[in-house]
């Protein structure tokens, strides 16, 4: 374990040169593959309306329907696991380059927003076009509350007023499902609409058929930190997440989950970051509701290669101790944070320890913050890694995937797309 900056400097060794100008485009942060599979989704609303002109009424609703279905179901965790586990079967023994892009199924929201967007649109089209009558009301009624989601869930809406935009996402969903029922219900439907809307539906109602109330043990090591445990019958995988409430109907929490092999139930790192987690931290709650379906995150892309770097700052570490202790693939630990044993107790950083003797960990309260983008290149290049993930702040992962990326080292973080 290292704790402190070698002498003089930060990191040896000077950072890869940048790709190519063509190449290094493509790593942009406007060109990631969320963009790019939302840009495929509007491209191929654009192609079936060449393809198919003249539009009847009937082509309108069922595109309409169609796209909306996309965009809820690419959102159900039991498809966002598929999507994880098709992603993931890929062997080592692949080229990099296809293991790299394999690597980016996280950024499937591209199809949710691509789906939306196209899907608001057919309907809009659908409506205009539709005789006067109560179906055509509920209509305009419909594309008033879309609008209103779509929005709202813009970046600098939903990065500024977050609580906000996951309300209005939520019961605007509610209401937009209903609504289109209606809508569905008066306008003569044949089976392939009813069936298709009785999935979606279902597919929205599965994780709050889950929902419950569990007891939590807390431990608070210091006032910015609480490690929750939880055994409620439950021992989820390595790298997945679970959504916790304490007024389910407001406001939902996804952390990491930490299962330590060979044991039942799990933990989570919490920290404070906001008013939520400063509530939760001060009033240490004995119960809180759970929902939904274990879910996949970034982290477990790490099978697509040989060697991971894992780079985390601060409470970043929950997302990855759960994959460090599982030592499913050989990895090696880069993290900075404040004070780690007096933050989150010695026995934490020594569970860190005992399954990464060689981390780099970074005390920012002595040393200051580092170049996180260097101090991740030198753990890749010493470790011979293929990969480099990182569990960070936006700003700081964002700073380390792209900074490593358009150098041409995989790279991989939280998009923050929901």
């Amino acid at each position: 374990m290292t704790t402190s900056p070698p002498r003089g400097r930060q990191a040896t060794g000077g950072l890869p040169p940048l790709l190519p100008g063509p190449r290094r485009l493509l790593k942009h942060p406007r060109l990631m593959h969320y963009n790019r599979l939302a840009a495929l989704v509007l491209l191929a609303n654009v192609a079936f309306v060449w393809a198919v002109r003249p539009l009847s009424a009937p082509t309108l609703g069922h595109a309409a329907l169609a796209n909306l279905a996309l965009a809820v179901l690419v959102r159900q965790q039991y498809v966002i696991n598929l999507f994880f586990r098709l992603a993931t079967s890929a062997p080592t023994s692949w080229p990099l380059r296809v293991r790299w892009t394999l690597g980016k199924v996280y950024h499937f929201g591209g199809l949710h927003v691509g789906g939306a967007l196209a899907g608001t649109a057919w309907f809009l089209a659908a409506t205009i076009t539709a005789p006067d009558g109560p179906a055509r009301t509920v209509g305009w009624a419909l594309i008033a509350v879309l609008a209103l989601v779509a929005a709202t869930a813009l970046p600098p809406f939903r990065s500024r007023r977050h609580d906000h935009f996951e309300k209005i996402h939520r019961f605007g969903g509610w209401a937009s499902l209903a609504l289109f029922w209606t809508h569905t219900l008066l306008s003569s439907p044949g089976p392939w609409q009813v069936g298709v809307l009785a999935v979606v539906t279902f597919s929205v109602a599965l994780p709050w058929l889950r929902l419950r109330k569990v007891d939590v043990r807390l431990e608070r090591p210091s006032s910015h930190v609480v490690l929750a445990r939880f055994d409620h019958g439950e021992t989820p995988f390595a790298g997945s997440s679970t959504a916790i409430s304490r007024s389910p109907l407001m406001e939902w929490h996804s952390f990491a989950n930490v299962p330590a092999p060979g044991e039942s139930g799990f933990r989570l790192t919490i920290s404070r970051a906001g008013d939520w987690t400063g509530s939760f931290i001060d009033d240490l709650p004995r119960q809180v509701w759970v929902k939904g379906i274990t879910t996949a995150g970034v982290a477990n892309i790490e099978v697509l290669f040989t060697k991971v770097v894992y780079v985390a700052t601060g409470s970043g570490i929950g997302p990855c101790l759960p994959h460090l202790l599982a030592a499913q693939v050989p990895s090696r630990l880069v993290w900075a944070t404040r004070d780690p044993r007096a933050t989150y107790g010695d026995a934490l950083v020594d569970e860190i320890l005992a399954v990464q003797p060689e981390a780099r960990i970074w005390d920012t309260s002595r040393h200051g913050k580092p170049d996180m983008v260097r101090l991740a290149h030198e753990a890749y290049r010493d470790f011979g890694a293929e990969a480099v993930i990182c569990i960070s702040n936006k700003k700081l992962t964002w700073q380390v995937v792209h900074g490593l990326e358009r150098r041409g080292i995989p790279a991989y973080g939280a998009i923050w797309d929901s």
